[in-house]
């Protein structure tokens, strides 16, 4: 890693603040298992009166995905169990209208086809969102190996959590805890314990004006959002019960333990994490995956019925997906072809490099609109990668 990309990823984050309206962030890179960067500035609140500091936790959204999908892919290595395995085997419900040969890694790669459900339900009402998936006709047909994939924005995390009280005995945040955060000293929640509250920054919507920062590859996304009809729209809002952005600053919300969106932490915490992964399941000489393969290896690519462009997703992870030569169509996680990770709404991101043993993570309160990472991110990997 050049000292000078370092040098740049500062400048660029400092000027975040004064160009591109940033509140309060935070920024960590780590190389070959160590922490090389670390940066936080700005303030908690819109009125300007807390700094914001390095240990600040804030909501990261679908960020989320990636721990609570390491937590379900721990929990099948630590049992001996395949990808292949299919998930009617743990949840027999499941396997009704049609769903009985989808597997773990169909559910982690987002080819259940279960992104949008036809009940009304509570996002905070499991049992209620089980019988729902269980229930649900797919979206889209399942033709085996060829069924297509769609991003599962809420759906993924009542699927892994689910998977995992039936695999393991208890709720991803629980697991999470117990393998992750406890042994690796990570500020990352899901489900903030109530000594921590007072500690987690709000989360606040974009502005109308923040449209600018849209990349015009989102237009056929936000135009399907506003048709209530369209299964974008419909995948984004179901499960229920999310009357806006604010509701997630809720004691309730920020305690619920939502396994697809609700996670809550550090950029330290996030990135030591992803550092883990980047050095091939192993941190400070404890291994925590045998493998990181499942994690590299794409099994869903192409043209995303929800997100409207192509996307590629391995077992719980997102990739940048590829051109029929092989190149990336876009370097959402650097150039290079291993690298994997996970945004999450309005700006936070995260991701392992293995190739380069680089892990990064943004992470910030003050929301854009774009349903991928916006230029204050990506500015910042552009920087990193010297691109």
């Amino acid at each position: 890693m050049q000292p000078s990309n370092l040098e740049r990823v500062e400048a660029f984050f400092w000027e975040n603040f004064r160009e591109r309206g940033e509140l309060g962030a935070s920024l960590s890179i780590w190389h070959e298992g160590r922490e090389v960067l670390s940066l936080a500035g700005g303030y908690v609140d819109r009125n300007r009166e807390t700094p914001w500091t390095a240990s600040t936790p804030v909501l990261v959204w679908s960020a989320t995905k990636g721990p609570a999908a390491a937590c379900l892919l721990h929990a099948l290595e630590r049992h001996g169990e395949s990808l292949e395995t299919p998930v009617a085997e743990y949840w027999p419900e499941f396997a009704r209208e049609g769903k009985g040969e989808l597997t773990f890694g169909d559910v982690l790669a987002h080819r259940a086809g279960v992104a949008a459900l036809d009940r009304e339900v509570n996002v905070l009402d499991h049992e209620g969102v089980v019988a729902a998936l269980a229930a649900q006709t797919p979206n889209w047909p399942l033709v085996k190996g060829s069924g297509g994939h769609g991003y599962h924005p809420r759906t993924f995390g009542a699927l892994v959590e689910e998977l995992l009280r039936r695999v393991e005995g208890c709720t991803a945040g629980e697991y999470w805890l117990r393998y992750f955060a406890v042994p690796m000293g990570l500020d990352f929640w899901i489900g903030v314990p109530e000594a921590q509250l007072e500690r987690v920054a709000p989360i606040y919507a974009a502005s109308a004006a923040s449209t600018q920062m849209r990349n015009p590859e989102d237009d056929a996304f936000y135009k399907a959002l506003q048709d209530k009809a369209s299964l974008t729209s419909r995948a984004f809002s179901s499960p229920g019960g999310l009357a806006g952005v604010a509701v997630m600053n809720t004691p309730r919300m920020r305690q619920a333990g939502l396994a697809g969106f609700g996670g809550i932490g550090t950029a330290h915490a996030l990135a030591k994490f992803y550092a883990m992964l980047a050095e091939g399941g192993v941190m400070e000489g404890v291994r925590y995956f045998h493998s990181t393969a499942p994690m590299e290896r794409v099994r869903s690519e192409g043209d995303d019925r929800v997100l409207l462009r192509p996307t590629a997703f391995a077992a719980g992870f997102m990739h940048d997906p590829v051109d029929a030569s092989g190149a990336k169509i876009r370097t959402l996680f650097g150039p290079f072809m291993r690298a994997f990770g996970q945004p999450g709404a309005g700006g936070s991101h995260a991701f392992a490099d293995p190739e380069n043993r680089i892990a990064f993570a943004y992470v910030m309160n003050q929301m854009e609109q774009s349903v991928m990472p916006n230029e204050k991110a990506l500015g910042l990997v552009r920087a990193l990668y010297g691109l």
